[in-house]
């Protein structure tokens, strides 16, 4: 689980609760029509922006945010080396079996291509296009709740202006103060909404995408290093040059 994502939600709302029942009460924050202008807006603006194969992902995409698929890239590196060291004493084709035991499909396709004995450059080109692939595809998820931080703002300021022309249309003097306040919920949820809600969740699906596209670049580069040939304690170095510093192998490699 994201726990960051949920202590953070905890946390923001927890205050933005504590700060409205310092001077207020918690039911002058709940306008009906105002969050319909707001976030029924912004949905509805959210989903004529979007395809309809977009649209279909979005519970996934949820699903991620919260429930991260958990990518190891030292794991990652372990697997490739002993890959290396299969290839490189009994070669190539040996690799097979291993490959069709993956668990990752992306590890398992790489290696096939090697296996098969392609062409490396094509290889190369292939396994580049496919993250190139799954990086469009990811940054259209991501797309969607960014839009979602900037919708809702605006439909929050456009509740507002509604709000105001009822206001100044029903004017008599006696209940401005209460009727100024109604036109500006929706501005406090659009904020509430775009801060809180799309952004983090923009976030998450950044941080899972990064760490997911870390692991492949680690497949590519030692799957095209095993298909040189090159030295398994070689290619443990070559890799880990490609952790973050906190992540690196304390002891060195090893073979």
């Amino acid at each position: 689980m994201n726990i960051t994502l949920i202590i953070g939600w905890v946390v923001s709302l927890a205050l933005v609760v504590f700060g409205i029942l310092q001077g207020g009460t918690f039911d002058m924050f709940i306008d009906v029509p105002s969050l319909a202008i707001t976030l029924g807006g912004s949905l509805g603006v959210l989903i004529a922006m979007s395809p309809l194969s977009l649209l279909k992902t979005v519970p996934k995409l949820f699903k991620i945010a919260i429930l991260p698929p958990k990518y190891d890239p030292k794991k990652y590196i372990s697997d490739i080396v002993e890959f290396a060291k299969v290839a490189r004493s009994k070669g190539l084709l040996a690799l097979e079996e291993g490959a069709n035991k993956c668990d990752d499909p992306f590890m398992k396709q790489s290696l096939m291509l090697i296996v098969d004995a392609n062409d490396s450059a094509k290889v190369r080109e292939m396994l580049d296009s496919s993250l190139d692939f799954m990086d469009e595809r990811h940054a259209a998820g991501r797309e969607f709740f960014a839009k979602g931080v900037s919708m809702c703002p605006a439909f929050g300021m456009i509740g507002t202006l509604v709000g105001l022309v009822i206001m100044l249309n029903n004017m008599d003097g006696g209940d401005l103060g209460k009727a100024m306040a109604t036109a500006l919920i929706t501005t406090f949820y659009g904020s509430l909404f775009a801060n809180v809600f799309f952004a983090p969740l923009e976030t998450a699906l950044k941080n899972a995408h990064d760490s997911e596209m870390l692991c492949m670049q680690i497949v590519v580069e030692g799957v095209m290093a095993i298909a040189a040939g090159s030295n398994p304690k070689m290619i443990q170095e070559k890799l880990e040059f490609m952790l973050p510093r906190s992540e690196k192998s304390e002891d060195g490699a090893s073979e």
